[in-house]
């Protein structure tokens, strides 16, 4: 199966690997699985990093792309039909997170499976995501 990795969780997996649920947990240990991690991760964390909103005491956030890709995980750049098509993914009024919504429109437009805790990505079922905790 192919999985797309919410921020939190590469983070999680990284880190504090007890935050992750048990699914998740198997999913991104098991090879048999293609996980991926988002360039629009690598680009939330940069920006809310250098806003003070975000740090990692334990990794120098340079080195996230290297550290997931040796933790086995792919890196998925951000393709122009998905930037493109950005416009498809319906408005919803208690979730504008730009990083969030584009994490999910990958999710839904390259039929991935969306590793998020957040409850919030829920509402986008109804407009194809697959989603799991």
């Amino acid at each position: 199966m192919n999985y797309l990795l919410d921020t939190h969780v590469l983070i999680w997996a990284m880190h504090e690997i007890p935050r992750l649920s048990n699914a998740a947990q198997q999913i991104i240990s098991s090879r048999s699985n293609n996980v991926l991690v988002s360039v629009v991760s690598f680009w939330e964390l940069a920006i809310k990093t250098r806003l003070e909103k975000f740090s990692i005491k334990k990794t120098n956030i340079k080195d996230i792309p290297q550290y997931a890709r040796d933790m086995g995980l792919a890196i998925w750049d951000l393709q122009e039909r998905d930037a493109i098509s950005f416009l498809d993914l319906p408005l919803k009024e208690n979730h504008k997170d730009p990083f969030d919504r584009m994490l999910i429109w990958q999710a839904i437009n390259n039929n991935l499976t969306l590793l998020s805790k957040d409850k919030l990505f829920q509402q986008y079922a109804a407009d194809g995501l697959k989603l799991l905790w």
